[in-house]
């Protein structure tokens, strides 16, 4: 999913829990519900909960709880339990491994119990059978045993249904309803009272409807080692037409069995995964029955777990065929997050498969409270003497909590799968199904609380234009606003470069309230430096929906950096600022058309194919000699052909086209343009082929490294216009302090501009980003780590008259350190160059860069 949309999701609720709540303390955008969704417990009725303790009140994980009435629950990584019971369950016991078994006599209404074990004084070590943890071997033979015991490994097919229902909401009898008053008088006469009602309008609110809710159908199908999901229903409230990000957005691991366990779009070690044992340590805490068969009851913990997030939990092990028959995932951090799968078992096919899925946030600690998106959240500091809790606020008893349903399953039976190559396919007519639908597969109806979140919602979404204002939030992130059927280009309204000075202009396209099939783009600038208007017209047609297929057609008259590397399926990227271009004064003017096919019908991939025809001047002394014949001008006539191949991303199929729903890395761009000879007037032959490929990967710690290999060659003919400079971002100017400007993206910082032209290279880049460092309280600098390498070749360099330039046969090389968003965004950096084409003077092969990263307060 796009964060950037999952933000917008949450800003434009943020209004919507403003109008509702009228305070201050529900001032956070949707963000803060979902992704920081915050509770401590829930209660019901009939519900006993507690909190089990050693003697020393160190809480105990994973305590089994047993009722009288043969029921189980075991506490989560704080001790705490809860489980429903009948109003007249006599007793429940507590049993932990190392610790003698406690019996609890129920009180007639007491809901909250603090239980204290007390250790075994004849074995107070971990029980040890041949020297080894016994815990180790039964993970072992779960490891071997995976492919045998993995619906995915051992079924040739299957397919299921789902239901799915997802709230954002509290739990009101947590919330202290009273109005609180300070009183304090001026005189003897007058008295001012100050009311805070904040707690008590929002129990008010909560009591009434949850804070956010969809349901899901959902129908998936396996085959051929692909799992694909269907979407039959959706419903969301607030949205008529639900935010197909938030659908896709991946909450946990759909397998236990998959080498990476996913929890809120985060990757974990699995703790069965072929390297767990190294990763992972394990205990045994006891053997219970799950759906008449017996299982061990085994803890898991990452070794490793420092500071920041680690995976651990219990997995319920079959005793007879080593698989999981159920599995409780947790990290406790700022999140606190947790993931249950159960599994029911089937004798036909003699193997464990999901039935039922549980996930759910609360809020976790942190030593500070977090500011973001103009909100703050709260968060209790170290208890310290004299320390005075903090008044609970509605962030301290939101939860979000999302439960799936597995039926209708059906093994081995082949079923056909339509485009395997998608994750995801929602269904059109998938948000317009009747409540007919809606009751035929809920297990038991809406309660009353429920039905009024969506009428609730509903009302007030079309009041306060939700989607309204989604839509516009969506546009302005990628660069646009909607002004009636034209969404204005906020990228042409004004920019800055050295050869047309300020560049002002307006631009625009039109959008779905014009027509959904045809388009109208264009744009027009006026340099002030140059003096030279600029401008662009095109149209669109759309030929496939699904694979978002359009034919399209433009006239440009308009200037371009030369040789530059231009990748045409690049996604745009819109910023506050684009810093690079401010430097750059050689440019080229193209004058002429092109017309091009887009479309993802390819799986994973997105391609561009285009024809164009252009006249070229250089608006720097530059003149290219072809066998001795001088040209200050030419004509182009090029066929094109763009693709973008993502093998390892996620995509999915919507009623309003096909969305890379999770990015992943490594992918590949590749792209191939040819001269057309003698067709239209064009000058030269030539072919240039240009190459990209990206990765990325993340880590638990919130480091980050990202490799960039890119290359390109250029063949026959090829004017300087057309080469490469591999991105140069370095002023010719005599001291560092005047060189100082703004860094770019993926550029060099101490190359100078038309330093170097290649007809060949090839680039290297590595970057390693750590978590922020705190220095000061608002000074939370977040170190990059930056190495470039470069080199490259210049065929027929006698074709090129007029700037002197040099080649990167031996190499370029550069490394550097950023200190991203000190302050507000805003950054430095500092980069040196070394190597063979090191200057001789050490000054000229440093710069210092600024850079600026908007600040969302993470």
């Amino acid at each position: 999913m796009y964060w950037t949309d999952f933000f917008i999701v949450i800003f434009v609720y943020q209004k919507l829990i403003v109008f509702i709540f009228e305070t201050r303390i529900l001032c956070m955008k949707l963000f803060c519900f979902l992704t920081l969704f915050f509770t401590l417990t829930i209660q019901a009725q009939f519900q006993i909960s507690g909190i089990v303790n050693d003697s020393s009140n160190k809480p105990l994980p994973f305590a089994t709880i047993k009722s009288s009435e043969n029921f189980s629950a075991i506490t989560d990584i704080d001790g705490k339990f809860t489980f429903t019971a009948s109003s007249d369950i006599p007793f429940y016991t507590v049993s932990y491994v190392g610790f003698e078994t406690k019996t609890i006599t129920v009180i007639q209404n007491k809901k909250f119990y603090t239980v204290s074990l007390s250790q075994k004084t004849d074995d107070l070590k971990e029980v040890v059978v041949s020297n080894e943890n016994p815990a180790l071997a039964i993970l072992r033979k779960v490891i071997s045993n995976k492919n045998t015991n993995n619906p995915q490994k051992k079924l040739s097919s299957f397919e299921y249904k789902t239901y799915n229902k997802l709230i954002v909401t509290a739990n009101p009898d947590s919330i202290d309803g009273r109005i609180d008053s300070l009183a304090s008088y001026k005189d003897l006469d007058k008295k001012k009272i100050n009311i805070d009602s904040s707690d008590y309008k929002f129990k008010e609110i909560i009591s009434r409807q949850h804070l956010f809710q969809t349901e899901k159908v959902s129908q998936y199908q396996f085959g051929n080692n692909k799992l694909k999901e269907t979407v039959l229903g959706t419903k969301m409230a607030g949205f008529k037409q639900p935010v197909y990000e938030i659908i896709a957005f991946n909450l946990q691991s759909i397998s236990i069995y998959d080498p990476k366990y996913e929890l809120l779009e985060t990757k974990y070690e699995s703790p069965i995964s072929n390297n767990a044992l190294k990763d992972y340590n394990y205990k045994l805490l006891d053997t219970v029955n799950i759906k008449g068969r017996d299982t061990y009851m085994i803890y898991f913990k990452n070794k490793h777990k420092r500071k920041t997030s680690g995976l651990e939990g219990v997995l319920y092990i079959d005793q007879e065929n080593f698989a999981v028959a159920k599995a409780v995932m947790r990290i406790k951090g700022v999140l606190d997050i947790s993931g249950i799968h159960e599994f029911e078992y089937a004798p036909s096919e003699k193997i464990w498969f999901q039935s039922n899925t549980t996930f759910k946030i609360v809020k976790g600690k942190n030593e500070e409270d977090i500011k973001i998106l103009g909100g703050t959240i709260q968060f209790d500091a170290d208890a310290e003497e004299n320390f005075e809790p903090r008044k609970k606020v509605a962030s301290d008893f939101t939860y979000l909590l999302s439960e799936s349903n597995n039926f209708d399953i059906h093994y081995n039976t082949n079923p056909p799968i339509k485009n395997p190559s998608l994750y995801i396919e929602i269904k059109d007519d998938a948000s317009k199904k009747p409540e007919t639908f809606w009751e035929g597969y809920r297990k038991e109806n809406l309660d009353l609380r429920s039905q009024k979140t969506y009428l609730l919602l509903d009302s007030l979404s079309i009041k306060k234009r939700v989607e309204k204002r989604l839509g516009i939030g969506r546009k302005i992130i990628n660069g646009f606003y909607p002004v009636g059927p034209v969404d204005l280009d906020l990228k042409k309204i004004i920019s800055y470069n050295n050869y047309e000075g300020f560049r002002l202009g307006l631009g625009g396209i039109t959008n779905d309230r014009f027509s959904k099939n045809f388009r109208i783009e264009g744009y027009t600038a006026y340099g002030t430096k140059d003096g030279a208007f600029k401008y662009s017209i095109g149209t669109g047609v759309l030929l496939d929906k699904s694979t978002n297929t359009w034919v399209n057609g433009y006239y440009m008259d308009d200037v371009r950096e030369i040789a530059s590397t231009v990748f045409a399926v690049d996604k745009r990227v819109f910023k506050i600022y684009d810093p690079r271009p401010i430097n750059i004064s050689t440019f080229y003017q193209y004058t002429g058309w092109r017309a091009n096919v887009q479309s993802k019908i390819i799986p994973k991939t997105e391609a561009v194919l285009e024809v164009s025809r252009n006249l070229i001047e250089p608006k720097f002394d530059y003149l290219f000699n072809l066998n001795g014949k001088l040209y200050s001008s030419y004509i182009m006539t090029t066929a094109m052909l763009s693709i973008v191949w993502a093998p390892f991303s996620e995509f999915m199929q919507t009623p309003t086209g096909r969305l890379e729903s999770d990015k992943r890395f490594p992918r590949f761009t590749f792209q191939y343009t040819q001269s057309l000879p003698n067709v239209l007037e064009n000058d030269f032959n030539f072919g240039k082929i240009d190459f990209k490929a990206e990765y990325e990967k993340q880590y638990l710690n919130r480091q980050k490294t990202s490799l960039l290999l890119q290359g390109g060659y250029a063949f026959g003919d090829v004017p300087i216009t057309h080469l490469y400079n591999t991105a140069p971002n370095n002023l010719t100017k005599e001291t560092i302090v005047q060189r100082v400007t703004f860094s770019g993206r993926n550029s060099f910082e101490t190359m100078f501009f038309n330093e170097f032209f290649s007809s060949e290279y090839v680039m290297f880049q590595i970057k390693h980003g750590f978590d922020r460092i705190k220095i000061m309280r608002k000074v939370r600098p977040s170190l990059v780590l930056v190495t470039r390498m470069a080199w490259g070749n210049m065929e027929n360099p006698q074709q090129h008259v007029g700037p002197a330039y040099k080649t990167l046969d031996k190499g370029f090389f550069e490394s550097g350190i950023e200190l991203n968003k000190i302050y507000k965004g805003i950054g430095l950096g500092g980069f040196y160059r070394y190597g063979p084409n090191q200057l001789p003077r050490f000054d000229d092969n440093i710069a210092v860069k600024i850079s600026y990263v908007l600040d969302l307060g993470l």
